[in-house]
C-alpha cells in the first residue's frame, strides 16, 4: 500500500479543497452556456438592454458629466441596477466614478467613445455583473463539501483511528493483554509509528512470557533442591541417630552406619558443589580465562580424576588418540569441569564390565570431545530434556545413579560460554553419546 507523508497528505488535502470546487464549477458553467434555458436567455437579453440604455443616458448627457447633481441621478440609478460606470476625459482623466463596486475584474465591461461635433469629448465605461448561474453555484459548494468529506474521511481513517488504537492498546498492555491489533495507516509517520509500536509490544509479550517461565523455572528449581539436600540429610540424621542411641551394636554394623553416613556426606557434598557451579554460570558474569591450551592434557587430567571411581565399579576408560597434539584457545578449568561433568556421566550409567571411549580432535573451524558409553542410552523422550536443570529421566538419569541432575546442564553452559555447543544422542551400536564442540581461536 502506498504510503503518504504528513505534510504532503495535507497539502493535497488543501489543494483539493480549493482546486475541485472551481473545476467542478468552470465545468458546471461551460456546459450550461452551451444548453442555457429560456430564462437564462431572457434574462441575459434584460441586462443588455439595461446596459444599452445606461450607455445612451451617459453619452447624450455629455454635457452634464461634470454637474454634481446629474452624477447623483446617475449614482442612484446604477445603483439599483448594480452596474457601475467610469467616465475619462481624451487624456484618460477620470471625470466620473462611480466607486461603489469592488471586483470589477469579475465584472463584463462595455466602453463606448463620445464624439461630438466631430470632436472626442471622452469615454464612457459600463461595468455590468456577470451572468448569474446558480446550478455552476450550487455545483461548486456541493463539491467542495465532498472534498470536505473526503478529507475528514482520510484523516479519521488514516490518523485518528490508528492513533485512537494505540491510546486503546496502551491500556490494554497496561493490563497485561498482549493480543492486540492495530489498524494500517496511508500515513507514512503514522505506520512507522505502529510498525514500531507492534515490534515494541511483541517483545514485551515475548518478555513477559519469558518471565514467565524463568519464575515457574525458578519455583521448580528451589523445590527440587530444598528436595534434593533433603533426602540425604534425612538419611544421614537417621543413621548418626542409630548410631548416638546404640541401635548399631557390633563393630561391623557401626562400620557399615559410619560407610553410609560417608556416602550421604559425598553426595551432599557434589551437590552443593553442583549447585555453586550452575549458579556461577547461570547468574554470575563467568570471565574466559583463555589461553593456549593442549586439549590432550585436559582429556588425560579428567580421565585420571575419575579412573579411581571407575575402577571401583569395573568400567575401562579408552582415550581413542592419546597421542595427537590438540591445542585450541580456551578456559583449561572450564574445560576440565565440563570433561568430568561428561566422564562422571557416562561413569554412573555405565554396568560394571562396560566401557567408556572419549575421543577429541581438532578440525579447520572447531575443536570436538566426544564421550560415548556402553550403557542403555538415552530414552527416547528424554533427549529433548537431558540438558535441563535437575531434570532426570527414568531410566538414564535418576537418583538411584546418585546424580544431581546439573552436570550435563553446566557442561553444555560451558561449551555454550565459549560460543561452541554440547549435544546428545543415542550410539548406533548402543549406548549414549554426547559430543562438544568450541570454535578454534574465537574466544
Amino acid at each position: 500500500m502506498k504510503t503518504l507523508r504528513v505534510r504532503k497528505f495535507m497539502v493535497v488535502g488543501m489543494i483539493s479543497l480549493i482546486i475541485v470546487p472551481m473545476l467542478v464549477y468552470l465545468a458546471v458553467h461551460v456546459i450550461g452556456q452551451r444548453t442555457l434555458p429560456p430564462w437564462s436567455q431572457a434574462q441575459d437579453q434584460k441586462q443588455e438592454v439595461a446596459i444599452q440604455q445606461t450607455i445612451n443616458r451617459v453619452v447624450t448627457s455629455s454635457n452634464k458629466w461634470t454637474d454634481p447633481t446629474w452624477q447623483s441621478e446617475l449614482q442612484k440609478q446604477l445603483h439599483q441596477s448594480g452596474m457601475e460606470v467610469v467616465i475619462l476625459s481624451p487624456s484618460d482623466h477620470e471625470i466620473f466614478d462611480s466607486g461603489y463596486l469592488h471586483g470589477r475584474h469579475w465584472m463584463s465591461s462595455n466602453t463606448t467613445t463620445v464624439v461630438n461635433g466631430g470632436h472626442v469629448v471622452g469615454t464612457v465605461k459600463v461595468y455590468a455583473p456577470g451572468p448569474n448561474d446558480p446550478v455552476a453555484d450550487v455545483s461548486a459548494f456541493v463539491a467542495m463539501l465532498c472534498v470536505i468529506f473526503w478529507v475528514g474521511f482520510q484523516m479519521q481513517r488514516s490518523v485518528v483511528r490508528p492513533l485512537e488504537a494505540m491510546s486503546r492498546a496502551a491500556r490494554l498492555i497496561a493490563e497485561g493483554d498482549f493480543d492486540i491489533e492495530l489498524p494500517i495507516s496511508r500515513v507514512t509517520e503514522i505506520e512507522q509509528v505502529r510498525t514500531g509500536f507492534e515490534v515494541m509490544v511483541t517483545g514485551l509479550g515475548e518478555s513477559f512470557q519469558k518471565q514467565a517461565e524463568l519464575a515457574e523455572e525458578r519455583r521448580f528449581f528451589m523445590g527440587a533442591v530444598a528436595h534434593d539436600l533433603r533426602t540425604p540429610l534425612f538419611a544421614l540424621r537417621g543413621y548418626l541417630d542409630g548410631l548416638e542411641q546404640g541401635i548399631a551394636r557390633t563393630p561391623d554394623k557401626v562400620a557399615k552406619y559410619v560407610a553410609v553416613c560417608i556416602d550421604k556426606a559425598s553426595q551432599l557434598d557434589r551437590l552443593v558443589a553442583d549447585l555453586f557451579a550452575f549458579t556461577k554460570l547461570e547468574y554470575m558474569e563467568q570471565t574466559l580465562h583463555v589461553d593456549d591450551v593442549d586439549v590432550t592434557r585436559v582429556v588425560e587430567r579428567s580421565v585420571d580424576n575419575l579412573r579411581p571411581q571407575a575402577q571401583d565399579k569395573g568400567v575401562s576408560i579408552v582415550l581413542e588418540n592419546p597421542e595427537q597434539t590438540c591445542v585450541a584457545r580456551l578456559d583449561s578449568h572450564l574445560l576440565e569441569r565440563a570433561v568430568i561433568n561428561l566422564l562422571d556421566n557416562a561413569l554412573r550409567h555405565t554396568p560394571a564390565g562396560g566401557q567408556i571411549c572419549i575421543r577429541w580432535n581438532n578440525e579447520s573451524e572447531r575443536t570436538w570431545i566426544s564421550v560415548r558409553d556402553t550403557g542403555s542410552g538415552f530414552a527416547s523422550h528424554d533427549l529433548s530434556h537431558v540438558f535441563e536443570p535437575l531434570y532426570r529421566g527414568e531410566a538414564s538419569r535418576n537418583r538411584a545413579t546418585g546424580g544431581a541432575g546439573l552436570g550435563l546442564t553446566i557442561a553444555k553452559r560451558i561449551f555454550k560460554a565459549h560460543g561452541g555447543e554440547l549435544v546428545a544422542e543415542n550410539h548406533p551400536d548402543g549406548g549414549a553419546l554426547l559430543v562438544g564442540w568450541i570454535p578454534r581461536g574465537s574466544c
